[in-house]
């Protein structure tokens, strides 16, 4: 872990400058309206023109900013700096066209730091492959149970700008980001940060898993006193990988995480209680009891390490133990996120829908057995073979559903031939209920049918959460049924 000086970004008057907002959306209309604010002459550009992109033009267009519709690969003319939204590729030719005229591209999230006032609170920044989102909550949940003004900011909750510009005052903001925003964020320095894991994702956006762990690793730059990382991670580059090459301010320390007995600057568990061994006296000898695991909900493995990371962070910031665990306790996860729906004849039916690809899935599958398992969707360009090898020995049977699903079953021939495998040949809405019905016909008393697809849901779902919605309409059938 590399020590040094740190630049910190420059102010930037943005009064009568000619800025490009790359894409509407959730992102490039607050940018828009903030930047028109701050007196910089605005031309916002937009691959679509569909009903949506129109009426957020005309919106834009009433408050005098200039909306270019349909043609989002031009540089428009005396351009001074682009803001792009976050899943704007870095190859596209607008991006180049930039590049050669020497125009600078910030992300959102840059430009949210670069308009931080004097007395802005600090963040306490989490990414990495899968967690993000459950860790910031359970982040701001602590910070919260210790007195602090904060709020769960970034990719989820309150937006960045909103956070940054609005007139409610924080101390500290917990703030989810993903590869995409970290990338297109050069000047970001927060207090501390996390990684929580590394998994091939996005590669099509990034190029290569290097890129991608590159983007997650800037996290870490700059960071003022603790890059918290992964210990128990066993995927190259890992985040303890990533903290060693971080350029941070003198002082800075490496805090693990792991699911085992922590060693001095860790936090992990000890005979069920979640444990802290880094910001303690004499951490060498000592350790401080945080909270317990059943404080942690669920405690599936994999949500417990998300526990950790979140405490590993607010204690960076110097929040007290009971802090942690009451914030732990007050914490309620979002819904398709390993959720218990009901129990059926002795079967528990677990709805983690959001697990939509193949790092998620096996988390899921390693907190349960025997597993009744549903699973498929949109592949995304995943292969299968290492979860199904890893998974199979916990799977008493597998109801495949979705336009990939042919992948799965594949891979569940070449590693668990012995599992029965119910190949439902259809991908209509509708094929959720006959996938619980046929789950039900597989599972024993004692077993778990858990929906952890391991893939994406737009072949069948608008989305992940009504993928889950209907897994647990259909569980409740069930539960009716029998009543």
């Amino acid at each position: 872990m590399g020590s040094g000086q740190v630049t910190t970004s420059e102010p930037f008057d943005f009064q009568g400058k000619h800025v490009t907002v790359a894409g509407l959306g959730v992102s490039g209309v607050p940018a828009a309206k903030a930047l028109h604010g701050l007196g910089a002459i605005v031309t916002v550009v937009n691959d679509g023109a569909d009903e949506r992109a129109r009426a957020q033009a005309a919106g834009l267009e009433a408050l005098g900013v200039t909306v270019r519709l349909g043609d989002g690969d031009t540089l428009p003319e005396g351009t001074e700096l682009i803001v792009t939204a976050p899943g704007w590729q870095p190859d596209k030719p607008l991006f180049a066209a930039a590049e050669r005229a020497g125009v600078p591209v910030w992300g959102d999230v840059e430009l949210a730091w670069r308009l931080r006032g004097p007395d802005a609170a600090d963040w306490l920044a989490v990414t990495g492959t899968n967690g993000k989102t459950t860790t910031v909550q359970m982040l701001a949940s602590i910070l919260k149970a210790a007195g602090l003004r904060t709020a769960a900011v970034g990719n989820i909750g309150v937006s960045l700008l909103d956070a940054v510009l609005g007139e409610e005052k924080y101390d500290v903001l917990a703030v989810e980001l993903s590869s995409y925003q970290l990338h297109w964020a050069p000047s970001l320095r927060a207090h501390s940060a996390a990684v929580l894991n590394l998994a091939p994702d996005h590669l099509d956006w990034h190029g290569s898993m290097e890129a991608y762990a590159a983007d997650k690793g800037r996290i870490y730059e700059g960071n003022r006193v603790a890059c918290v990382y992964n210990v128990d991670a066993t995927d190259k580059p890992s985040t303890e990988d990533l903290v060693r090459e971080a350029d941070v301010e003198e002082g800075c320390r490496a805090v693990g995480f792991t699911l085992g007995t922590p060693g001095p600057s860790q936090l992990g568990v000890v005979e069920g209680i979640l444990v802290d061994r880094a910001f303690v006296e004499n951490r060498h000898k000592n350790a401080q009891e945080l909270a317990e695991v059943a404080d942690v909900d669920p405690p599936a493995p994999h949500n417990i390490a998300n526990a950790l990371a979140a405490a590993a962070l607010a204690r960076a910031y110097g929040v007290p133990a009971r802090a942690v665990r009451d914030g732990l306790r007050a914490f309620t996860p979002d819904a398709h996120r390993i959720a218990h729906v009901a129990d059926v004849d002795g079967v528990a039916y677990v709805d983690d829908s959001k697990a939509t690809n193949t790092h998620a899935a096996e988390a899921s599958l390693a907190a349960y057995e025997p597993i009744v398992w549903i699973a498929g969707g949109l592949a995304k360009g995943a292969t299968f073979d290492e979860l199904v090898a890893k998974s199979a020995k916990r799977l008493r049977g597998a109801v495949l559903i979705g336009a990939d699903r042919a992948l799965i079953r594949e891979a569940l021939a070449r590693h668990a031939p012995q599992v029965p495998v119910v190949d439902l040949d259809r991908t209509d809405t509708g094929a959720m209920r006959a996938a619980v019905q046929e789950a039900r016909t597989l599972a024993q008393p004692g077993d778990t049918v858990l929906l952890a697809p391991a893939c994406a849901s737009m072949d069948m779902f608008a989305n992940y959460n009504k993928r889950g919605d209907a897994f647990a309409d259909a569980v409740r059938e069930l539960g009716s049924a029998d009543g």
